[in-house]
């Protein structure tokens, strides 16, 4: 009789576990930092979710598989995340790896946009990421999705986001297609705050300098919930900037991630050290910035963030990360 009742309670959860799917989602890139969120957030909000990698694995697809079979059955949704990391601790900024960073997001997302005009429209969204790094350096400028973009073919990093977003962009004369210019994103398990974390803790940390450059960011709570938005709400298009309304410079980041941790903000990394570490070309990624306003988000979508300031982000942050627990916690909604 126990065993009976068991069963029943089995089949009857599965049941309601089947009835509140609301759809299958491939995420390439899936093993990153966002990417690993990503799974856990929409697998919580109901969704079967697979990921592409180059290794086999339970609900992964390899590229080989994809490049041959297409997307998996009943794929509603794709998440582009691809693209090698491009401040790679101990990788050399040579001219292969430069070659590599670009073809692992350009070359990457064009065979992934064939592959989704030839799934005979069973696709329904389609979202791709990009960098605030499209727009040109400044201090002054505050740039949101309407400013005209002003071409710039010797910087590296313009040339990828563009050719990036281009290769995207290919997939909306059939699939509703958004792009998502994401500024750093902070959380618990990867991204910048694994490389400051304990040079923080120790008190050892501060702005890099000269301090003063804009550092557009976003908590991965934001960011996911960004991402299902462009998902599931069918008015959703087009580029959206993936960064918080509250824009801050570095240092003024720096002093909000001590602060969290209860620390001093005394020391400031100069930037030959960074130019150093990691060459001048990449080193500006860090050396400079850009001020970039979410407008769409704001003002069409209405989105409500859950972490708009950046004290907030940085508390929630550094909760999360010692001891280890989720990337999302159990409040998350």
């Amino acid at each position: 009789m126990q065993f009976l009742c068991y069963a029943l309670i089995c089949i009857l959860y599965l049941s309601m576990e089947s009835n509140c799917e609301k759809g299958s989602v491939l995420i390439t890139g899936g093993t990153g930092f966002i990417g690993r969120a990503l799974q856990f957030y929409l697998r919580q909000k109901g969704y079967v979710v697979n990921i592409v990698s180059r290794k086999p694995g339970p609900n992964t697809v390899t590229w080989d598989t994809l490049d041959k079979s297409g997307l998996p059955a009943g794929t509603q949704a794709v998440v582009n995340l691809v693209g090698q990391n491009i401040l790679q601790p101990g990788s050399l900024w040579t001219e292969q790896y430069k070659k590599d960073v670009y073809s692992s997001r350009v070359n990457r997302t064009q065979d992934l946009v064939k592959q989704l005009l030839a799934a005979n429209q069973s696709v329904k969204a389609f979202v791709s990421f990009s960098g605030v790094g499209i727009y040109e350096p400044s201090t002054d400028k505050v740039y949101d999705e309407h400013t005209p973009l002003v071409a710039n073919d010797s910087d590296f990093f313009q040339t990828l986001t563009r050719d990036w977003e281009s290769a995207a962009q290919a997939a909306s004369k059939q699939i509703r297609t958004t792009i998502i210019r994401s500024g750093v994103v902070l959380g618990n398990g990867g991204g910048m705050i694994n490389v400051q974390y304990w040079p923080f803790f120790f008190g050892l940390g501060g702005p890099v300098s000269p301090g003063t450059q804009p550092l557009p960011w976003i908590h991965i709570h934001d960011m996911v919930r960004i991402i299902r938005l462009a998902i599931e709400n069918e008015s959703v298009s087009g580029v959206v900037n993936g960064v918080a309304p509250q824009i801050v410079t570095n240092a003024q980041f720096s002093r909000a991630f001590a602060a969290a941790l209860n620390r001093p903000c005394l020391f400031t990394v100069p930037g030959f050290v960074l130019k150093l570490v990691y060459s001048p070309e990449r080193a500006r990624i860090i050396l400079e910035g850009q001020k970039v306003a979410p407008k769409r988000l704001l003002e069409e979508f209405k989105y409500e963030y859950k972490y708009p300031i950046v004290d907030a982000a940085c508390k929630e942050t550094v909760a999360q990360f010692w001891p280890k627990t989720p990337f999302l916690s159990s409040h998350e909604k």
